[in-house]
């Protein structure tokens, strides 16, 4: 796995993304929505993924450009940093308590894009950041990285607690499919021989 750097520019946004992979839960982070800030540093936290961020963009017309792009960008990052996969585990699942909320949250580093989210939250925005641009990110991420990528939260209260929760179990699950498998060093975890 190799350090990598992402940048995306459009005419909405512009996106740069740092990443090293096997890192120690450090975080740069330059992003104009302070709730979607705090998420990004507890997944880089959790995965143990040393990431910078720094994300402009047309926050006069909303924040769906940006929170989307933001996820499509790191989700390049990470399929630039793996590479031919080699040795990887390929899938992690993760089950995260916050208080009364749970989520679950398992990936399979695949080559092929899907998400299915299950996660539902009461109000319109939790902190500055737009609930509904949540599944947006993850939506990004998985086009990105060529992943597929199953979130559901099968009870929870407090919206502040289940985003929480539905990041960590991600850095998690990835730190997870991310990590080297000691017995399939040499190998590419696909019956294929190749994950595109």
């Amino acid at each position: 796995m190799m350090p990598a750097k992402i940048t995306r520019t459009t005419s909405e946004t512009s996106v740069e993304i740092s990443l090293v992979i096997e890192g120690s839960g450090k975080s740069k982070l330059d992003v104009p929505i302070g709730f979607l800030r705090h998420m990004l540093e507890t997944f880089s936290l959790f995965g143990a993924f040393d990431i910078g961020v720094k994300a402009t963009g047309d926050m006069d017309v909303d924040q769906h450009h940006i929170v989307e792009d933001c996820g499509i960008a790191l989700g390049q990052a990470f399929r630039e940093a793996l590479g031919n996969k080699q040795g990887i585990n390929r899938a992690g699942y993760f089950a995260f308590p916050m208080d009364e909320s749970l989520a679950l949250v398992a990936v399979d580093i695949s080559g092929r894009p899907y998400l299915n989210f299950g996660v539902k939250f009461r109000r319109p925005k939790i902190g500055d950041l737009e609930a509904d641009t949540i599944q947006e990110f993850f939506q990004g991420f998985t086009r990105g990285l060529q992943a597929t990528l199953h979130a559901t939260m099968p009870y929870g209260e407090n919206d502040h607690h289940k985003c929480e929760a539905l990041f960590k179990a991600f850095g998690k699950a990835l730190y997870m499919a991310c990590s080297r498998d000691k017995k399939l060093l040499n190998g590419i975890p696909s019956t294929k021989g190749v994950i595109e």
